[in-house]
């Protein structure tokens, strides 16, 4: 079967049909049956129970996949996630070792995080929760304000979403340094920063820090007591990396303290976040459910048709998962 939908890269064409499986939560994958079926109607997609010849599967879409998810199907050529964060499949015990590992990556996710986390540096910056505050008071007062080039952010992690930050930040004339394993392929205007020393040194010159890192053993836990100490006094935290980064006790700590005047949080260890959490009512903290950014099924069917059609071709994904590195 031959694809001849105008438009994507979800439909660039290809001459083998491809049965696909969608491992995870049934009310979260099935809304990408009918996504493929418009922008990539070459993968055949089905939950695990519609199967009827899982030696056929070649392709599988999953999303915190149950631990034996990938035991019925040997046949397997590419596993992706529907998102860019990979470490809900990259922990399965079950997941094959040779089959390739993608995520999502396009520009849309980037511009979408890019967006996301310029409304909140512009809020800590702008003080306009102290703003909020007022209004409920009915206090009339202007508050003092600084340029943006005075502000210096701070952004733990490169790739794709630094990148696009970064970009986002420096066009409203934010003083910007990224903290990457490598510190080096920044885009231009960006100090780069690496290596134990450099995490304290981008944290030392951070007024507000944003976090992006995938998570692995050495990101777990790092947004500690001892990071927060190394931030300017009055700093503040926007987090959308993953929820195991984050020590709560410590945040809370730093709040009260007044070392961190402010935090923003998209990602939690435990979601839903619960709703007699400690997060839900402090007056410094903006709370989000884990809803920086998303990509859409379309996007996911696009992303996967074009990396399908590349394997045919002998090419691997460009969004390939490093599983040593972990992302």
């Amino acid at each position: 079967m031959v694809s001849d939908r105008p438009g994507g890269a979800g439909n660039t064409p290809t001459t083998t049909p491809v049965q696909g499986v969608l491992l995870g939560d049934p009310e979260i994958m099935t809304a990408y049956i009918e996504a493929f079926a418009r922008y990539a109607p070459q993968v055949r997609l089905a939950l695990p129970e519609a199967i009827k010849e899982p030696e056929a599967v070649t392709f599988a879409l999953a999303w915190y996949p149950d631990d034996t998810a990938f035991e019925a199907y040997p046949n397997l050529r590419l596993v992706s996630s529907i998102a860019a964060g990979v470490n809900g499949i990259l922990d399965n015990p079950s997941l094959p070792a040779s089959v390739p590992l993608m995520r999502i990556a396009g520009e849309a996710q980037g511009q979408m995080m890019a967006g996301f986390v310029a409304w909140h540096v512009l809020w800590h910056h702008r003080r306009f929760g102290e703003y909020l505050a007022n209004q409920r008071r009915r206090q009339w007062e202007r508050l003092p304000k600084r340029d943006a080039a005075e502000v210096r952010v701070g952004l733990l992690g490169a790739g794709k979403m630094g990148g696009a930050v970064a970009q986002a930040l420096l066009a409203l004339g934010y003083d910007v340094a990224i903290y990457s394993r490598s510190g080096r392929n920044l885009p231009a205007g960006v100090e780069g920063f690496s290596g134990e020393a450099g995490l304290g040194d981008l944290a030392a010159r951070s007024e507000i820090l944003v976090t992006l890192l995938p998570l692995t053993p050495q990101t777990r836990g790092i947004l500690n007591a001892a990071l927060f100490a190394r931030l300017p006094e009055g700093a503040a935290l926007i987090h959308v990396g993953r929820g195991e980064h984050l020590i709560e006790a410590d945040l809370l700590a730093a709040l009260d303290s007044g070392q961190l005047a402010g935090a923003s949080l998209d990602v939690f260890a435990t979601e839903p976040l619960p709703p007699t959490h400690p997060f839900w009512t402090h007056e410094k903290i903006t709370v989000t459910p884990h809803d920086a950014c998303d990509s859409t099924p379309p996007q996911v069917a696009q992303e996967v048709a074009a990396a399908l059609a590349g394997l045919e071709a002998g090419q691997l994904p460009v969004s390939l998962v490093d599983r040593d590195a972990g992302y």
